[in-house]
């Protein structure tokens, strides 16, 4: 058992590392280069083109991340926790919520500002990196893959993904944020979560999970990888497309359409790395 939980951690701090130089990446060419800006905002006037309905329906699922349905969200991953496994595994999945949650805020309002670096209306410049509610989407996320027993534990993240996932293109739809914030905003998850594993794993509250073969298991997450996968190319290809043509209302729209295929692709992969970290883990009662 001591080799395989090792595994699980070189697992886990593999995954905080990837998560750190992607929100490090996303911060340095999307806010702090004039180029990244330059595209970024363009998108944000692309969005502008989408359908009222369109946008007041993400206004209004955006709108139910509030102070009170977080607390809801915590109380109940908690709660799932203590009646499994007791304690220690409610503070673990609680602390995986709350942790990015709370780091995301002091980043975005102190730590990370949005230099000017080209002309743009106020109307596109109040958006913060990361993005608070595609953290607080994932973190919830992620922290129910942790409170949850192995056997359920791909249910959860599709029944919670879909959500989590709708929340980072949302952001992109409304304007709430940019799709760097939103990949910077799975990041912060991504990286609350390993650390939140790597404490559970590091207390001998880890254990390796017999496998056996599951078809329906396999074929949910390789249908939800290639989805993830056909949002980041698409996502690429647009921008490609959107940055070489003629700045108008065309090429900002491609831009939007690649920004909002990003966002979704991001939460899709953050989503999936967190289930992988858990892959044929899960937690035990302390002593």
């Amino acid at each position: 058992m001591g080799i395989e939980t090792a595994g699980f951690r070189r697992r886990w701090l593999l995954l905080a590392l990837l998560a750190t130089a992607v929100l490090c990446a996303a911060y340095v060419l999307a806010v702090r280069t004039a180029t990244g800006q330059r595209l970024e905002n363009a998108a944000l006037r692309g969005a502008l083109q989408v359908n009222p309905a369109e946008v007041t329906g993400a206004d209004e699922v955006l709108a139910t991340i509030t102070v009170t349905s977080l607390g809801v969200a915590v109380a109940i991953v908690g709660l799932i926790g203590l009646i499994r496994e007791g304690w220690w595994l409610a503070c673990a999945g609680v602390a995986t919520i709350g942790g990015p949650v709370v780091a995301t805020e002091v980043l975005k309002r102190w730590v990370l500002p949005r230099p000017e670096l080209v002309d743009a209306p106020d109307s596109i410049l109040h958006n913060s990196f990361p993005s608070g509610h595609t953290t607080v989407a994932m973190a919830v996320a992620c922290g129910v893959l942790v409170v949850v027993p192995w056997r359920w534990r791909t249910p959860a993240m599709i029944v919670v993904g879909v959500w989590a996932i709708g929340i980072g293109g949302y952001t992109v739809i409304a304007r709430w944020h940019r799709a760097s914030d939103t990949v910077g905003g799975n990041a912060m998850a991504l990286i609350g979560a390993a650390v939140g594993a790597l404490i559970l794993a590091r207390l001998g509250l880890v254990r390796p999970v017999p496998g056996r073969r599951a078809p329906l298991r396999a074929l949910a997450v390789t249908l939800l990888a290639l989805f993830g996968l056909l949002g980041a190319v698409s996502g690429v290809l647009l921008t490609v497309v959107g940055a070489g043509q003629e700045a108008g209302e065309t090429a900002d729209y491609n831009l939007f359409l690649g920004a909002d295929s990003i966002a979704s692709a991001g939460s899709v992969f953050a989503l999936l790395l967190a289930w992988y970290g858990w892959y044929r883990f899960e937690t035990v009662t302390r002593g």
